[in-house]
């Protein structure tokens, strides 16, 4: 149950926003905050599909699940019983770029859409539930990698509630940008916290390396006890360093309605091979921390973290030195962070253990 659509009370649209502040019961007595978002814009939505209209030479409007079900990729999906890295092989997603059989299983293990999740194979999935998922790898893996990585496991991510149609509902966070005029002992915190992000995207006990293809703020929020979380994930890419990549060599080939829903098909994304364990450190240091952290401090340790900032944004740096400059930046930011409740992710136990 939704009360309080912010929506409706400023008088807004609700296609003016991409998300939208809530509150959530189950019980109709308890209430907390979510977020409704669209998985993309109402604006990309009518493009979408009006290239599916296309597609089956049809009219400017016509049945958009006809259309997808008749599509050689579907019929694949129909026959498969375990989703494999043909199956997705052409779709945009920087989820699916790099795939293995591995992150392909934990897709359908953990696709909390159907009513009896937890096996590898789809035996399980209605037809219907096989082309929702399809379409949701296809527009926006945002929702997806909640499901399949989530925070109660120690990802940075917030919680999955459940979606409906195009719009997905998860636990509420504010907007990194909210924070740029925030006193420095919170600015030192939050980048603090954000190049821990990066580090656990890079090595984790799972050994999937998670990478950004592009940041901005609004990917990033904070949770009302002051921790950080990656808050749009759509644009981060996994390469399974434990089973490698089985993407398809004819990538060109396999391209089809689906990889054009929210991009140009001719949009070529890099090969897995290539992507550099710096490459996030580079787009947030270079893009996200400076104004975060510029002219907060006073002289010369704002110097020192300028200097570590441009040598960690600098992309023509080898990995090491970024991965290095990164690591001298978190150690300058630690001892300016403060122990109060402010920081409640970390309160009080700071006061008793310096690892907080």
């Amino acid at each position: 149950m939704f009360d309080n659509w912010l929506a409706s009370r400023l008088g807004l649209i609700p296609d003016d926003l991409p998300s939208y502040p809530v509150n959530y019961s189950d019980d109709f007595k308890s209430w907390r905050p979510v977020e409704i978002s669209r998985l993309v814009s109402k604006h990309q939505n009518e493009i979408s599909d009006r290239r599916i209209c296309a597609s089956a030479a049809a009219p400017k409007t016509c049945s958009i699940e006809r259309v997808l079900r008749k599509t050689g990729r579907f019929q694949k999906w129909l026959q498969a019983k375990r989703l494999t890295p043909d199956l997705v092989q052409g779709l945009p997603s920087p989820l699916l770029r790099c795939p293995s059989q591995r992150l392909l299983d934990r897709v359908v293990r953990r696709y909390a859409e159907v009513a009896d999740a937890g096996s590898i194979f789809m035996d399980h999935f209605t037809d219907r539930d096989k082309l929702r998922l399809l379409y949701t790898l296809a527009v926006n893996a945002h929702p997806i990698l909640l499901q399949i990585f989530p925070g109660a496991e120690g990802w940075p991510l917030p919680r999955y509630l459940g979606s409906c149609g195009r719009f997905l509902v998860s636990t509420s966070t504010s907007p990194l940008q909210e924070f740029y005029g925030a006193p420095a002992d919170q600015a030192a915190d939050l980048a603090y916290q954000l190049l821990g992000v990066l580090e656990s995207l890079r090595s984790n006990d799972l050994n999937y390396f998670f990478y950004f293809t592009h940041v901005d703020v609004d990917m990033f929020g904070i949770f009302n006890n002051g921790h950080l979380f990656i808050r749009d994930a759509s644009a981060l890419g996994v390469i399974d360093r434990q089973e490698g990549s089985q993407a398809a060599s004819r990538a060109g080939e396999n391209k089809d309605i689906f990889s054009c829903l929210v991009s140009g098909c001719q949009t070529e994304l890099p090969s897995c091979d290539t992507i550099p364990e710096k490459q996030s450190l580079v787009l947030v240091c270079g893009q996200v921390l400076p104004p975060l952290l510029q002219a907060k401090f006073p002289s010369p340790v704002q110097e020192e973290i300028d200097a570590e900032l441009a040598r960690c944004g600098e992309g023509t740096r080898p990995d090491p030195e970024v991965l290095q400059a990164a690591s001298r930046l978190k150690d300058i930011l630690r001892p300016l962070r403060t122990c109060d409740p402010r920081f409640a992710y970390r309160y009080p136990d700071c006061k008793y253990n310096d690892k907080f």
